[in-house]
């Protein structure tokens, strides 16, 4: 059984970190441990995605974001890591700087340490150098910046197609295997 830590910040997107545990539900060999922040459920509520109830159980397992005492606080607690989905600039700040105040950014902090997959889906544009300096810090600390950054190779016809590209590049850095778009083939 692998684990993979879903963490849902409050950023607008947060269907990306719901298709995400949609996905993941499907496969048999996968446990999920949601984090889902206050701003995430606020987010969920505007954007008029599912409600946060019924996202909590897309999860085998759902943590308080203010229960620092979790198992996911804990490099001996086993991941695969962990995938934030979307993540806010202020969470994806956090975690370069190590500000462990929350679960969400503990377990970041913990999947870094141990040299674990850290997927990190940032939501928003444009850019700061204060961005690009914690994005590049995340980096510089084994973490993985995955924008979601349409493709068009692949011919999507709907907004769930461009969320399901994105989804399956997350999956794809963990060698998950997904149908969730049409890869390039050559031209």
């Amino acid at each position: 059984m692998q684990r993979i830590i879903v963490g849902i910040s409050g950023a607008s997107g947060v269907i990306y970190g719901v298709r995400l545990l949609q996905v993941l539900k499907e496969i048999e060999d996968i446990e999920t441990h949601l984090v889902l922040t206050h701003g995430a459920r606020i987010t969920m509520n505007l954007e008029g995605t599912l409600p946060p109830e019924e996202v909590e159980q897309l999860a085998d397992q759902v943590h308080a974001p203010e229960n620092l005492a979790a198992p996911l606080s804990s490099g001996s607690f086993k991941t695969e890591g962990m995938i934030v989905a979307p993540c806010s600039m202020k969470s994806l700040s956090m975690i370069a700087l190590s500000l462990n105040d929350n679960l969400l950014v503990r377990a970041a902090d913990v999947v870094l340490k141990e040299r674990r997959k850290l997927v990190l889906i940032p939501r928003e544009t444009p850019l700061h150098l204060g961005h690009l300096r914690a994005m590049t810090a995340i980096t510089e600390m084994g973490g993985i910046i995955l924008p979601p950054v349409p493709s068009f190779y692949h011919g999507p016809r709907t907004i769930a197609d461009i969320i399901d590209q994105t989804v399956g590049k997350a999956l794809d850095q963990f060698g998950i295997p997904h149908n969730l778009f049409n890869r390039w083939g050559g031209g």
